[in-house]
């Protein structure tokens, strides 16, 4: 008990209604891939605070979720099989009194993690494997990878495990050794279930940036001339930059179709992905801009034909859209965009594409909406064994 100027002050309880509320009513249950959603109608008590459901999912811990008295639908979530379970719904009130537990029956449809596992496929690629798959309701899996410890015992590897909600699942792992080994790999969500383990060899495939000093101009009938003030085709790969060590075609001079120039890689190789860094304009710089290559076309050849027509002795190896990461307009780069093209773009070839000795870059579209384009710096990779 307190006193102050001669007034008393007593502490009095927070909640005195110790009286039980009404259950929810007019219940409804949706199942949904991995949870179910139990709608109801909220009781009229004034004190009533929240709705509570209690359950025990998958992973066999007990488990609540809860929802203000504003809502009228609950989701019981962590279910990694289509049995039957119950489920208890309290209403709650503001002195923490719950009411009679109402018992409601679920039974959720399959687990997104199992479609994830049917879909997943998992390939040798450049310097280690690559993962596709389908994740249809973008939930948050991880895709765990297992590998042989010093024990030979197979332990999770986080350094290779896949982490997403992605739609579209596409991981690349790179770094490995090109000796073979093998893997586990299986799908879990974030309350621990899992699916059964695919047990496979990955064997990395060799790779290599090819070497510059082997590559040289092989100018074609069709290709594009360069601008007359100091660009060339070979300084697309002489490791400089700054003007005028870049390749820059001329628009007037190569007329409105796409501007093609050919280059000769000097080995037979079975290609990984190009490395380009786009030429910048100054003051201030901008790379997504003028001639900077925006849509494009690789082709690839081991015995092109002389006429330098685009026939049957060029493979499309692949079609490539550069995209500003800030999305802002035509000639507004910010620091983002500025950082991602000094880095320079990574273009990968696809994996069942053919050994080749000749490129061909064809533009279709620059960033200025022509079809000349520049390339300040070219390095190609794969394996030319």
């Amino acid at each position: 008990m307190l006193s102050s100027c001669g007034k008393e002050i007593k502490n009095s309880p927070l909640c005195d209604d110790a009286s039980a509320p009404s259950v929810v009513t007019n219940i409804k249950v949706e199942n949904r891939p991995g949870y179910s959603k139990i709608s109801y109608s909220v009781p009229g008590d004034k004190n009533l605070l929240y709705v509570q459901a209690e359950y025990v999912p998958t992973n066999g811990q007990a488990a609540e979720t809860k929802a203000s008295y504003y809502e009228d639908s609950v989701l019981v979530v962590g279910f990694a099989d289509t049995l039957e379970h119950e489920v208890k719904v309290y209403s709650v009130t503001r002195c923490g009194v719950k009411s009679e537990p109402v018992v409601v029956k679920i039974k959720p449809l399959e687990s997104p993690i199992f479609k994830v596992r049917r879909s997943m496929i998992v390939e040798n690629f450049f310097g280690g494997f690559r993962i596709t798959a389908g994740n249809p309701t973008q939930d948050n899996i991880g895709i765990v990878v297992l590998s042989v410890n010093k024990f030979k015992e197979y332990e999770v590897d986080n350094y290779k495990s896949v982490y997403t909600a992605e739609k579209n699942i596409l991981a690349k792992i790179r770094g490995m050794d090109t000796v073979t080994q093998r893997l586990g790999f299986y799908v879990q969500d974030r309350w621990g279930n899992k699916t059964d383990t695919l047990y496979q060899d990955i064997t990395p495939i060799y790779e290599v940036m090819l070497e510059k000093s082997k590559f040289k101009p092989y100018v074609l009938n069709g290709d594009a001339p360069q601008v007359t003030n100091g660009a060339r085709l070979e300084y697309a790969w002489d490791g400089r930059y700054g003007w005028p060590y870049t390749s820059f075609t001329d628009q007037t001079k190569g007329g409105p179709t796409p501007h093609m120039i050919t280059i000769d890689m000097g080995v037979t190789a079975k290609l990984s992905y190009l490395w380009i860094r786009p030429w910048p304009e100054l003051n201030p710089q901008q790379y997504y801009f003028l001639t900077t290559l925006k849509r494009f076309e690789v082709y690839g050849s081991t015995n092109p034909s002389s006429n330098g027509a685009l026939d049957n002795t060029w493979e499309l190896l692949d079609t490539y859209t550069v995209v500003k990461p800030s999305g802002t307009g035509y000639g507004k780069d910010t620091d983002l965009d500025r950082t991602a093209a000094t880095k320079g773009f990574d273009f990968e070839v696809r994996l069942n594409a053919p050994k080749v000795r000749y490129l061909r870059i064809r533009c279709l579209e620059n960033w200025a909406g022509g079809t000349a384009q520049s390339i300040q710096e070219l390095s190609v990779y794969g394996d030319p064994r």
